[in-house]
């Protein structure tokens, strides 16, 4: 019996950093962007450079070993020396690999990131074998004997697993947690009902709850949207829209915003933890994958599992690589202890939300 199982995508990171990267920023009457921007035609000078593996599947099953859960992983890789090298990775953490598929006609998943200044970064990402995966390729005996199965975000024909994987789970008292991504979420409501009715936690960025739910954080209010004590009524339409489809808890991240949670009854808002940022690739996977096994350690103490989560994705954003951060649960605890400062605010919210009030609401 597993602790839990991912499933989702393998690739290969290329991380490259230059101080080149422009950030620009293009604001209109209904919303703003920022695009990170290279001298068109020039050859541009890297600082600094790194490969190692990554997707949703390997980080989150990477960070659930190192926090001390029996895992495995169900993952499609090409039998190439990138797909050897996920494998060596996964064997390294001690994560079980023989749900691990592979893939004949296809390379491995390979992914560019473009890291700026800022942290922030961009991603180019070519799928193979992460958008074929089919039920013919899922262990379901063992995902019955497992206690979570962590849904990492499904990509291409992939996503069509979805909902037979979340009834069968809920059938077999399988608790899951899903992190949908942009792909899926294309989707819509409708479309994704049963998995997220079926959902022990569900978490998202604040773009893609927004690009589920429909509900934009108009900018006329972006600057007070994260003063201390205070949510933006946008978001708290956005969380409260998500539960209504019935899962148990909704987590909606916002990079150094911050994350917000709620199960139907209590709020919670959870600051970022400090810390030195090089690269944001792999906080949300960081983030998600700590809080559930937070849970499972805590008996579902969701605001000791936000603190849990927020310091491993601290420490996971202060390193060139997903997985390079990942803290066990005793050096996140003595972190938490060194911090009697860093609380989450929450209150009972219970209440229908106005969207078209562009008042906040104080916690």
């Amino acid at each position: 019996m597993f602790d839990v199982i991912t499933i989702g995508s393998a690739t290969m990171d290329a991380f490259i950093e230059t101080d080149a990267a422009k950030i620009v920023s293009v604001t209109s009457m209904k919303d703003s962007a920022e695009f990170m921007a290279y001298p068109y035609g020039a050859k541009i000078e890297i600082d600094n450079f790194k490969s190692s593996t990554g997707g949703g599947a390997v980080n989150t099953a990477t960070n659930f070993s190192n926090l001390g859960l029996k895992t495995s992983t169900i993952i499609k890789i090409g039998s190439d020396n990138q797909g050897k090298t996920v494998v060596d990775n996964l064997v390294k953490f001690k994560v079980d690999t023989s749900n691990v598929k592979m893939c004949n006609d296809s390379t491995t998943g390979f992914s560019v990131i473009l890291t700026s200044f800022q942290g922030d970064r961009t991603v180019l990402a070519h799928r193979g074998p992460n958008a074929t995966i089919t039920t013919k390729d899922i262990n379901f005996d063992a995902i019955k004997k497992s206690k979570w199965l962590y849904i990492a975000p499904l990509n291409g024909h992939s996503r069509e697993v979805l909902d037979e994987i979340a009834v069968f789970a809920e059938e077999n008292g399988v608790k899951t947690a899903i992190n949908l991504g942009t792909s899926s979420i294309k989707q819509g409501v409708d479309k994704l009902a049963k998995v997220l009715s079926t959902a022990e936690v569900i978490t998202m960025n604040l773009e893609e709850a927004s690009m589920l739910t429909g509900i934009k954080v108009r900018p006329d209010t972006k600057e007070e949207k994260f003063s201390r004590n205070l949510v933006h009524p946008d978001v708290m339409a956005m969380l409260k829209s998500i539960k209504a489809s019935h899962p148990k808890i909704v987590m909606i991240t916002d990079g150094k915003n911050g994350v917000y949670a709620y199960d139907g009854n209590t709020l919670y808002r959870c600051p970022e933890f400090p810390a030195n940022v090089v690269s944001t690739l792999g906080a949300g996977d960081a983030f998600s994958s700590t809080f559930v096994a937070s849970l499972m350690k805590t008996n579902n103490n969701i605001e000791k599992s936000l603190k849990y989560a927020s310091i491993n994705a601290a420490a996971a954003v202060s390193k060139f690589g997903a997985q390079e951060g990942f803290l066990t649960f005793s050096e996140i605890e003595k972190k938490l202890n060194e911090s009697p400062d860093f609380v989450v605010d929450k209150c009972h919210f219970d209440i229908t939300i106005d969207n078209s009030d562009n008042s906040n609401l104080k916690m």
